[in-house]
């Protein structure tokens, strides 16, 4: 009798500490863009930036464990960070608006590089807990992967150029 409640309970621990695709407690908590853009400051770290404000390396310990709200917000913040680039109010009209040769416009576009940085991110670490979780496309996160080296790329060319973010109305609700 002994011998088989040890036996019952090596076996139930070993399973537990081998299960790393358990789902996890909720990480993120829904945020105003203002809390979550980097594209203040300098240019140069801007993956580091985005690692900063959500917790990437985390996730990508255990994609399969992600929860369904934590990737929801993710999506939203990139669906959001996206908006802060191209629609009305964003970096393309303030760009237009002070001209993108100003020394406002560079920093403004430095800024705009920084925020595709985090669009790009966020974007890949969805897509990769997606798959991870039974539901992606490789290709599509190798195409989105290239977009985002390219723009890391651009951004550490600038490391130490002035940036500038947006008063964009936005957040990370799903």
């Amino acid at each position: 009798m002994y011998l088989s409640k040890a036996i019952l309970f090596v076996s139930l621990a070993a399973s537990t500490i081998a299960s790393p695709s358990r789902k996890r407690a909720d990480l993120l908590q829904v945020q105003d863009y203002a809390q979550f853009q980097i594209s203040d400051g300098v240019a140069g770290n801007a993956l580091e930036e985005v690692a900063a404000k959500f917790p990437v390396d985390e996730f990508r310990a255990n994609l399969a464990g992600v929860s369904a709200n934590d990737l929801a917000i993710l999506k939203a913040a990139r669906e959001t960070a996206e908006a802060a680039e191209a629609d009305e109010g964003g970096f393309n009209d303030a760009i237009d608006q002070v001209g993108e040769n100003s020394d406002d416009g560079i920093a403004l576009q430095t800024g705009k590089i920084k925020n595709k940085v985090l669009k790009l991110e966020l974007q890949v670490l969805a897509l990769q807990i997606e798959l991870a979780q039974g539901n992606g496309d490789q290709a599509k996160i190798d195409e989105e992967q290239t977009k985002l080296d390219k723009n890391v790329a651009t951004d550490q060319e600038g490391a130490g150029d002035q940036s500038q973010s947006i008063n964009f109305a936005g957040t990370s609700q799903p």
